[in-house]
């Protein structure tokens, strides 16, 4: 090959190069910007931003705590659900909990799931004046599980159990159940394994269809929604509208304007945005005002 057809094709590689960048790096980026900038679209470009007396507080697509500084639920404020993310809604560190619905024994590390599921729905519970009772809890709010302790049979069953242990319940608590196929059930003794006993966890009386919805006490997978459901939003009300001295039906038109239905009309569930909510609640109804 000739020197100047070598150098012919690199300066139309060159020149391809820095036509394209003009393209890809240059114009189309400001093209995209210029029409995310319409009316219309800018908002939503920007980060769906929200404002208060002209300060930034935050963004109608990140969820907030809305939570004094020891984590406690302020009572003037529709409580968003639970959030995984970093120390709640980090938008650094989004993401789930990664526990799943086998999570039932609590460890020396951290409480199981099923135990963190049913403290959530006791506070709830307390909290907005329904019955936090749901299936697999204990009264006092941890998960209901034995470690059924004995021989087993060829299905994994223990028929004569010889121990029988609340292993979520450590001593000197009372367990949840009495006896259990005629054996007294023990409270758990810190320290020890009960892995060796067959886990099995006991539905209990609770109502199947608990007061405290789902998303009351489970973290979305993102830890970052702002949304919660219609039947989590209609159980605050009350609390809402005691704090801030106006009517329930007044605290009800204002979960209505902020109810959003389902997307594309099939899509999804209805679902209420917190932040949004209660910016509008401390714009119509200022808490001690």
């Amino acid at each position: 090959m000739r020197m100047s057809t070598w150098i012919r094709q690199h300066l139309a590689a060159l020149r391809a190069l820095l036509v394209l960048t003009v393209i890809t790096g240059i114009v189309y980026p400001v093209a995209v910007f210029a029409v995310a900038q319409l009316p219309g679209l800018d908002d939503k470009a920007d980060g769906s931003l929200l404002e208060r007396d002209g300060k930034l507080v935050g963004s109608s697509l990140i969820g907030q705590s809305f939570t004094g500084a020891d984590g406690t639920a302020l009572v003037q404020y529709f409580q968003s659900r639970p959030s995984a993310a970093g120390d709640g809604y980090d938008p650094l560190s989004t993401g789930a909990s990664n526990l799943g619905p086998e999570d039932i024994v609590d460890t020396a590390e951290r409480p199981s799931l099923l135990t963190t599921v049913c403290t959530r729905s006791k506070e709830v519970g307390d909290r907005e004046g329904v019955d936090g009772a749901r299936p697999y809890c204990t009264e006092s709010g941890v998960g209901a599980v034995l470690s059924v302790i004995g021989p087993r049979d060829g299905d994994g069953d223990v028929s004569r159990p010889v121990q029988v242990v609340s292993v979520n319940e450590q001593c000197p608590a009372s367990p949840f159940l009495t006896t259990y196929r005629g054996v007294a059930v023990e409270c758990a003794q810190v320290g020890q394994d009960y892995s060796v006993g067959r886990i099995v966890p006991i539905a209990g009386a609770a109502p199947a269809d608990p007061a405290v919805p789902a998303d009351a006490v489970t973290a979305s997978g993102s830890g970052l929604d702002p949304h919660i459901s219609p039947e989590y939003a209609a159980i605050q009300v009350d609390r809402v509208a005691r704090a801030r001295g106006i009517s329930p039906a007044q605290v009800v038109e204002l979960v209505d304007a902020h109810t959003e239905g389902r997307t594309l009309g099939f899509l999804g569930a209805p679902r209420v945005n917190v932040v949004e909510l209660n910016l509008d609640l401390d714009r119509r109804h200022p808490a001690g005002a």
